[in-house]
């Protein structure tokens, strides 16, 4: 359980939200109700991928979010343009930490300006918020 100053300041920025267990675990679940959690599912694939140390495993892991996300009619797919995708599709034979930076550049933007607005909004996010002020105001007023 995060508190609810922590609830609250999910609300400053996507990137507290997505460093948050807990925001990033909300974020999902609402992201879920609005069939677009492929979004945040391939950020954190992109995240992990850049992470990789050893270069076999960057073809694989590589190979794995392309054809998770990006290539047409992936189970997964990602709302990108043509431009950026093949762009991608270029670089698969020979991929590099980088080669979906563009791709996660425009996923992020996306759920910065769209999806994280009506996070912020929805019913989700506010019970959460309600519940943390309720929980707090009992533990410090106990005889409420």
């Amino acid at each position: 359980r995060s508190n609810a100053g922590e609830t609250m300041a999910w609300s400053e920025s996507v990137d507290t939200l997505l460093a948050n267990k807990d925001g990033l675990a909300a974020f999902r679940t609402f992201l879920k109700s609005e069939f677009s959690e492929e979004n945040v599912e391939f950020w954190l694939a992109c995240e992990d991928f850049k992470k990789t140390k050893s270069s076999t495993k960057i073809a694989s892991k590589a190979q794995k979010i392309y054809s998770d996300f990006i290539q047409a009619d992936a189970p997964k797919e990602i709302n990108i343009d043509f431009h950026t995708k093949t762009h991608i599709s270029q670089n698969m034979s020979e991929p590099t930490l980088s080669c979906f930076d563009d791709a996660q550049r425009l996923i992020y933007s996306l759920m910065a300006k769209d999806s994280f607005p009506r996070f912020l909004r929805s019913e989700v996010y506010q019970k959460l918020v309600k519940k943390q002020q309720n929980g707090n105001q009992k533990r410090w007023l106990p005889f409420l």
